[in-house]
């Protein structure tokens, strides 16, 4: 019978052990598809409005425009409001106005605004009335953007951070594909969202990427300062852990050897 050398021992060993976190780190392909089961035909969207809501600290464009525009430089003049002390990345010679921890604006000529609660449209109204009212200004129009609209895509994607969105919408692939997409080690069946609501409280919503049904979800577009968060999976773990605790085998393993080498001879 053909006896065993110490280094053929090892060369098992570790074809064992290479083999075992093979099969352990092997993935389930079909967790890997979007919308497993889709309908070919239209899915109807539960959400009736997507445009943002304003909100504590957001800071919003608000620009004015009239039959005279000299009159509406006044409007567009630079406010002390703007945090960031002059205009925003990715918007060139645009004001920002801050709105306040109690929800209002400081407006050239007006004053103080509330617009926590509005969505833009509904400010702009507000806006254009006032000017209308206090006849400041002649068929004025006045136009609103966020300038701080983003979202956060973290955990297992290609490219995890905070993305901002100039055109102010965006739906949960959208944010996913800008983060890389979720790696085949992500779990697409239970996606979570984090969204803080007008009260301050957290919503924590799960979504199944695999399931047809997150299109027509109400969390399927999202707002601005939502978290999207990717869980790994086990197999992912696992694949992390056997990668720590390779080398500290190979050692054991070499030192028994040695000592069983030189114990032979």
């Amino acid at each position: 019978m053909k006896s065993t050398t110490p280094f053929e021992w090892l060369k098992g060993i570790i074809s064992t052990y290479v083999l075992i976190s093979v099969l352990a780190s092997c993935v389930d392909t079909r967790k890997l598809a979007y919308f497993e089961g889709a309908p070919e035909s239209g899915i109807k969207s539960n959400v009736t409005n997507v445009e943002p809501i304003i909100q504590k600290n957001d800071i919003l464009s608000i620009t004015v425009s009239s039959l005279n525009p000299e009159a509406s430089t006044v409007f567009n003049a630079p406010n002390l409001s703007n945090p960031s002390g002059g205009t925003m990345a990715g918007f060139n010679n645009v004001v920002g106005y801050l709105v306040s921890p109690d929800g209002n604006i400081q407006f050239p000529v007006i004053g103080s605004v509330h617009a926590e609660g509005l969505t833009k449209s509904q400010l702009s109204h507000q806006l254009t009335a006032q000017l209308i009212d206090k006849k400041l200004l002649v068929d004025p129009i006045v136009t609103i953007r966020h300038l701080n609209f983003k979202v956060s895509v973290l955990g297992e994607v290609a490219r995890p951070g905070v993305f901002p969105i100039l055109n102010e919408k965006i739906n949960i692939m959208e944010a996913l594909g800008l983060a890389g997409d979720i790696t085949i080690y992500g779990k697409k069946d239970n996606v979570t969202l984090i969204r803080e609501d007008e009260k301050g409280e957290k919503i924590v919503k799960r979504l199944d990427m695999n399931s047809p049904d997150v299109l027509s979800s109400p969390y399927y577009y999202l707002k601005s300062n939502d978290i999207v968060y990717v869980e790994p999976l086990k197999d992912r773990v696992k694949r992390e852990r056997n990668a720590q605790l390779l080398p500290v085998i190979f050692s054991l393993v070499s030192l028994t050897i040695v000592i069983l080498d030189r114990a032979i001879k």
